[in-house]
């Protein structure tokens, strides 16, 4: 087995208390002190700050390199960003990086730098395999594949307190005052082309991306700033009471979001029929153009579909848990996860978030995740998730934490 790597604040958490274990070949926190309830609920009402420097980042540069991802890419790069919006400086898409079978080498992030130069974040020990399947592909073509891994660390600041927070860490720049979509960013990969910067003198790429389903910014730095700005926002950060978060908060969170799991989630079957369907560029006659698989998922005749859940409280099942109707398996489970931020109200589902919410409103959660079954099911169908432990009751619904944040304009004004 081998040894598991470590992120440049692994003593940090360690230190302050984190529960820590392996993540993607890595050595995480699961949580602090604080423990994952309050981490959760932090983000939803005010801000956390998560180590990603886990997450592995690739570089894709040269006259061709559009060219690569549009072979490479689930997304449409023409028409990514709005309707008919090619994609475009400073803006960022989500897609698939399917197989020629179909099935997920992994999902990413594409940001484009330049005209010319896009950087792509993929996911943990994912660095090298998706460099050698886009370098195998565009071995014809003017472009460079780069793995930036160790060479860029990343961080989240996510919840709604996180723009006043990363304001009082990062120099006055007009770029930080114009609007500021979700899923845009400002500053550059090799941090020379813009100048954003910590008031501590180095630069800052941000992004108004995250995967928490809440407002945030996911902070890009060299490792040579990377400890000092984590700490530089937790001191900053205080008065709205920003504290650390591990990855129990981080699971919880995406999955009350609708958010999946890259090789949990989204696996070893063909990357359709699922609710992220808007990672594809399908219309009404198949797809927008080719790309690696999109031929196998189109002669793809499988009744196999994923859906999201809801249960009534915030008992789970393990994932793999059996799917049944009827007391007939249908399928399996994929994940499950408590978020601590909802509960039932008369039959609603409401956030701490939620602006019909009381203001004595204590959410004890609940259940949510998704299923992979063998037959298409209907909005508020029924299933029962049964593993060896118990059999929980669940609806499904294209809608898990209401009220979410992520979209919220910014500046404000």
């Amino acid at each position: 087995m081998s040894e598991l790597q470590t992120t440049l604040l692994t003593d940090w958490h360690k230190e302050h208390g984190a529960k820590m274990d392996a993540f993607g070949g890595y050595q995480m926190p699961l949580w602090y002190g604080t423990g994952p309830i309050k981490e959760h609920r932090a983000v939803i009402q005010g801000a956390g700050l998560f180590d990603t420097s886990h997450m592995s980042e690739l570089l894709i540069d040269g006259p061709e390199a559009f060219d690569l991802l549009q072979m490479a890419l689930s997304k449409d790069l023409r028409n990514c960003i709005g309707k008919g919006r090619h994609l475009e400086r400073g803006r960022a898409t989500y897609g698939f990086l399917p197989q020629e079978n179909g099935h997920l080498l992994d999902d990413a992030i594409v940001m484009m730098e330049e005209r010319d130069v896009y950087l792509l974040v993929v996911n943990a020990g994912m660095g090298e395999p998706v460099k050698n399947h886009l370098q195998k592909l565009g071995h014809l073509l003017d472009v460079a594949v780069s793995d930036l891994t160790g060479k860029l660390c990343k961080l989240d600041l996510q919840g709604p307190a996180s723009a006043q927070i990363l304001e009082r860490v990062l120099k006055p720049t007009k770029q930080l005052k114009a609007p500021f979509p979700y899923f845009s960013f400002v500053g550059h990969y090799d941090h020379l082309q813009e100048k954003v910067q910590s008031t501590l003198g180095f630069p800052v790429m941000v992004s108004r991306t995250g995967y928490t389903g809440e407002f945030g910014f996911e902070l890009f730095v060299r490792p040579d700033g990377f400890v000092a700005l984590w700490n530089q926002l937790l001191e900053a950060g205080k008065p709205e009471g920003l504290i650390p978060c591990g990855l129990g908060a981080r699971d919880s969170l995406r999955t009350g979001a609708g958010l999946p799991l890259s090789h949990q989630d989204l696996g070893e079957w063909p990357v359709i029929r699922h609710p992220w369907e808007f990672a594809l560029c399908r219309n009404e006659k198949g797809f927008t153009k080719s790309f690696v698989g999109s031929e196998t998922l189109l002669e793809d005749n499988s009744s196999d579909c994923t859906y999201p859940f809801i249960g009534k409280n915030g008992r789970k099942v393990d994932a793999g848990a059996e799917v049944q109707i009827d007391d007939k398996t249908v399928g399996r489970v994929l994940s499950c996860a408590t978020d601590m931020a909802m509960d039932l109200v008369e039959g609603e589902v409401l956030s701490i978030a939620s602006p019909n919410a009381a203001d004595d409103f204590s959410p004890k959660g609940l259940c949510c995740g998704f299923v992979r079954v063998n037959q298409s099911l209907s909005e508020g169908q029924t299933l029962t998730l049964k593993d060896k432990r118990r059999s929980l009751e669940v609806m499904v619904t294209p809608n898990l934490r209401p009220d979410r944040t992520a979209r919220m304009p910014w500046p404000l004004s």
